[in-house]
């Protein structure tokens, strides 16, 4: 949760996407950080949910910035070289899933040394549950040339545990993945202040 001076600080840059730091623009960043909480789920707010609050310029720049911030994220990745570990993937992205209420599933394209190349948003669902195509998931990584993935995803509960869904799901994508010659090195699971790896728990040797 943001403290007083975290949601202010927030409220003013969102703010100034806006239009400015005037009174109209400041009433509304107030708004939706109310409405949303976090610049994480506003950022993930869809183009038709913000126009009940903005007008459709001030939502496409919302829209704008959340889509900048995510290939700024990426880029991150790229930068800091390999991702080693699950609690490394953690850090990597649950600033950006922690606290969502709906699930995001991302698979992130790694090279033979397990350096970022990308990563593709492959769903998002409701607060229960995301529909995950092995086709959606792997054709983007063939076109990438990935090595590897690690599959990403959060629970709005909070509560990281491994659904049967959760289960099923990378079940089928490490199905897949044998048959097209890309390794699954991890499925890891965000909550709230914690996650779930289903390489330490050993569930991806029971897929």
């Amino acid at each position: 949760m943001l403290d007083h001076q975290d949601v202010n600080t927030a409220t003013f840059y969102v703010a100034v996407l806006l239009g400015g730091n005037e009174v109209r623009a400041w009433a509304k960043a107030t708004v939706l950080m109310k409405e949303y909480t976090t610049v994480a789920r506003l950022f993930a707010a869809t183009y038709g949910e913000l126009r009940k609050f903005l007008r459709s310029s001030q939502a496409e720049r919302i829209i704008a910035a959340g889509t900048l911030a995510r290939v700024l994220g990426t880029q991150r990745l790229r930068e800091t070289g390999a991702l080693r570990t699950a609690q490394g993937v953690y850090e990597a992205f649950a600033p950006r899933l922690s606290g969502m209420e709906r699930e995001v599933f991302l698979s992130v394209h790694l090279d033979g040394k397990n350096r970022v190349i990308s990563e593709n948003e492959v769903s998002v669902g409701s607060l229960t549950s995301s529909l995950v195509h092995p086709r959606e998931v792997f054709s983007a990584a063939i076109r990438e040339r990935a090595d590897a993935v690690v599959f990403v995803h959060n629970h709005p509960s909070g509560d990281p545990t491994p659904s049967l869904d959760d289960l099923e799901i990378t079940k089928r994508l490490v199905a897949v993945s044998h048959l097209v010659g890309i390794r699954v090195l991890d499925h890891i699971v965000i909550g709230a202040g914690e996650y779930a790896s289903f390489h330490e728990k050993g569930l991806l040797d029971n897929t």
